[in-house]
């Protein structure tokens, strides 16, 4: 078992977890508040005040800076993002394409941003490497790279078994799609040193202040967000709370907050990394159902996550990065089946946090001028880079400009709402034990994709 469970994340190891600065001293009036102090706050509140130096911009956050998926997620700096299909189909394949275009420029975007500001995240641009290793997940990366060549030429790179290999020598490897879109980071040297510079700029921030309401402007009243220290009140109040958005008054079933786990091995010795390879530090992939995400770190361990337990009854979230021994048990199975040489590697740490997820799975964007409330989010685990691009665009809204940012199909897309319990918790368990049972088929030698999967992908909506 891991050493360490919980503890918020293994990227706080080296430096402990922080202590909440100062909280909110009494209410305030500014132009713009922000609340939730992750990815999504911190980006918007660094390019509104970067673009008007002279607006007062306010962030609140429950706990710390970067105590949310911001500072628990696999480090995976990339150009995915949720929806695309849907956005092609509802709005048309252009404008699907114009968001990809922003979102692969969206990567050097962050990396050039945190290098400018003086932010060491670990950042490595070894691209994105997904392995197939069955014949029905090569079946689905030879259907990914097609979908993937329709977006531009040059943004995917099929890869055979021993092309793959030479990359990332991971075992029972039949193919391998390399993006060069993609970064490896440490999360939360990243999200520290966001909060850093926000705050260098003279952006007000209050740690340690739980948001309990956001109430809407309207007729002649502005917005609010009340807190049990006092209420901010702005011309502009933002929503960033991704995966805690259902602990908000009103919005329990607006987005549903999905687990997902992680473990990080003890650094390994010089001969494993000889066998393994990971020279490039690609961020690794694969094309199960239930799928596995992994990084090589900056002291050369594992870091390697999955779902776990996808959800617990009535939206709650975990205490601070706790998870389950079976879970644990999951992913050392996943690691060693993975990297049979690593089978004997302690586990230093396990660590789980939660994801927004939509009811179509669908990221948006949205700023409501009528009751001055906006918010960005429902990433689906697509964040690290998505909330760079998402603040950006709230900038752009809040200050009213008509942008080709404001111009992509996640501006206002709407999003019905889940299902009440027990309907929201009945469906996730089902959906989630349909793709484990999909895995175990395909890996014992089904030769395409389970039909399994397909009705759970239709059922949950991801397609």
């Amino acid at each position: 078992m891991a050493a360490v469970n919980g503890e918020v994340s293994f990227w706080y190891a080296a430096e402990g977890v922080p202590q909440p600065g100062p909280a909110l001293p009494g209410d305030r009036d500014v132009d713009v508040c922000v609340v939730g102090g992750g990815y999504t706050g911190l980006w918007t509140a660094y390019y509104v005040k970067k673009a008007e130096p002279d607006l007062r911009v306010a962030l609140l956050e429950r706990r710390f800076c970067g105590y949310g998926a911001s500072g628990r997620n696999g480090g995976w700096l990339y150009n995915g993002f949720a929806g695309r299909g849907a956005f092609a189909r509802t709005y048309g394949r252009g404008r699907a394409a114009a968001m990809q275009r922003v979102m692969d420029a969206s990567v050097g975007e962050v990396v050039e941003t945190a290098a400018a500001e003086g932010i060491e995240a670990d950042v490595v641009r070894g691209g994105v490497l997904e392995v197939a290793r069955s014949r029905p997940q090569l079946e689905r990366l030879r259907a990914f790279a097609e979908t993937e060549r329709g977006y531009g030429e040059g943004r995917v790179e099929e890869l055979s078994a021993k092309e793959a290999g030479e990359r990332v020598n991971a075992a029972g490897v039949l193919g391998g799609a390399w993006s060069p879109y993609g970064a490896r980071i440490q999360p939360a040297k990243l999200v520290r040193g966001l909060a850093r510079v926000v705050r260098e700029l003279g952006v007000e921030v209050y740690e340690g202040t739980p948001v309990t309401g956001i109430v809407p402007g309207g007729d002649g009243r502005r917005p609010r967000a009340v807190t049990p220290y006092g209420t901010v009140t702005a011309d502009r109040v933002l929503r960033a709370t991704e995966g805690f958005t259902a602990g908000l008054r009103g919005e329990r079933r607006t987005w549903l907050p999905m687990n997902s786990a992680m473990v990080a091995t003890e650094p390994l010795s010089a001969e494993f990394w000889a066998e393994a390879g990971w020279q490039g530090r690609e961020v690794l992939g694969d094309f199960a159902h239930a799928y596995m995400y992994a990084q090589r770190t900056a002291d050369d361990r594992i870091a390697l996550g999955g779902r776990g337990v996808p959800y617990r009854f009535g939206s709650r979230t975990d205490s601070d990065g706790s998870t389950q021994v079976e879970t644990v048990r999951q992913l050392r199975r996943i690691l060693n089946d993975f990297f049979p040489a690593a089978a004997h590697a302690r586990i230093d740490h396990a660590w789980a946090g939660v994801l927004g997820v939509p009811r179509d799975w669908c990221a948006t964007v949205e700023l409501d001028r009528a009751s001055g409330l906006g918010w960005a989010g429902g990433y689906v685990g697509s964040g690290v880079t998505a909330t760079n691009l998402a603040g950006r665009t709230l900038r752009d809204l809040v200050l009213g400009r008509d942008t080709e940012l404001t111009a992509l199909p996640w501006v206002g897309h709407t999003v019905r709402r889940w299902e009440p319990e027990p309907l929201r918790w009945l469906g996730v368990q089902a959906m989630y034990a349909a793709y484990h049972a999909a895995d175990r088929q395909e890996a014992a030698g089904r030769a395409t994709t389970s039909p399994i999967a397909r009705v759970a992908d239709l059922v949950s909506g991801r397609i």
